[in-house]
Parts: C-alpha cells; structure tokens; sequence
C-alpha cells in the first residue's frame, strides 16, 4: 500500500483546548498503530537523514522515543534518549529551556556522545523549538557534531525553526 503525505497527516488527531484553552495537541497514536503509516513515516524521515551519515539518533521522552528508536534502527545508528531532569541519568550535562514562563530541564549522561560524533536529533514535534534547542546543546555539550534535526510534525505558527536557525532543520508534515 503506498501512504502519502496527506495520508499521514489525516491520522494526526488534534485536541483542543490541550494542556491549556487556546492550544492544541497533535496526538499521533493513530498513526503509530497503523503499520504502513508508522513504515512510511519512518522510511521519509530515513530517507532524508541517511545522506547525513549519522552515527547517532538522539530523541527526547516519549514520541521521540518512539519514532527515534525506529529511526536508528533503519539508519544503523545507535539512539540514545535525554531525560527530563527529574528522573535519574548519572553524571553529565543538562540544559534549561523555557516555554510560556514554565522552565524545563533536559540531562544526558557523560559517555553516550562520543566527542567527534554526528548526531541526528530527533523529536516528534517542533513546536516552539525549546526542547529542541536544548538537545542540540546537549550535544555540543558532550563535544557532537548536530548533522541535522528532524520532525515528524511542525506547527508552522509557532516558528520553532528560528531557534534552530544554525541547523539543518526537516519536517515531515507541517500543520
């Protein structure tokens, strides 16, 4: 079966009014459990990583868990996942950001990034690009090299990309 772009945005569920009145929350279930859907989007998003070369996919808790993992498995990289600050990850480097007055804190442990290595960061949404610029800190931290960023999902309105205006940014569907 060939999925489409437009096949895969249509499995995007919005919910209004989440976490707060006057946002939106792109649940991208219904798409993962689609088996061709899930392939798909992980082979587009492969596709324009693979000339990157990278060694490692770093992807952040929960989606970037998700299609991360995937995503290193086809590319034959090795995935290594941040943590928010609050849950135990050794020694190593942490980076702050903030969004709509809330502060957040990413960390990730000494060892997973090699000095010298190219990095594929990864995140299923791109939003305000907070949390993304945090793990392209995190990586320059530990001594990586950022080859690209990519998104499953980008919401346009909110222009996370000038946060990561340095990088290689791509998004497979932008809302």
């Amino acid at each position: 079966m060939t999925v489409s772009i437009d096949d895969l945005r249509a499995k995007i569920l919005e919910v209004s009014d989440f976490p707060e009145a006057g946002l939106s929350f792109q649940d991208l279930s219904l798409l993962l459990a689609d088996p061709d859907c899930f392939r798909t989007a992980v082979d587009l998003l492969a596709e324009w990583a693979r000339p990157r070369k990278p060694e490692i996919v770093l992807g952040a808790e929960a989606g970037g868990f998700i299609l991360g993992g995937a995503l290193a498995y086809v590319l034959g990289a090795g995935f290594v996942a941040t943590r928010r600050a609050d849950r135990p990850s050794g020694e190593g480097v942490r980076a702050d950001w903030e969004m709509e007055g809330s502060i957040g804190s990413l960390e990730l442990p000494e060892g997973l990034i090699p000095k010298g290595s190219r990095v594929l960061v990864h995140d299923d949404l791109l939003a305000t690009g907070a949390t993304a610029q945090a793990k392209v800190e995190l990586v320059e931290q530990l001594g990586g090299e950022v080859v690209g960023v990519v998104f499953m999902v980008e919401l346009q309105l909110l222009n996370g990309r000038r946060r990561l205006a340095d990088h290689d940014v791509h998004s497979l569907i932008k809302l």
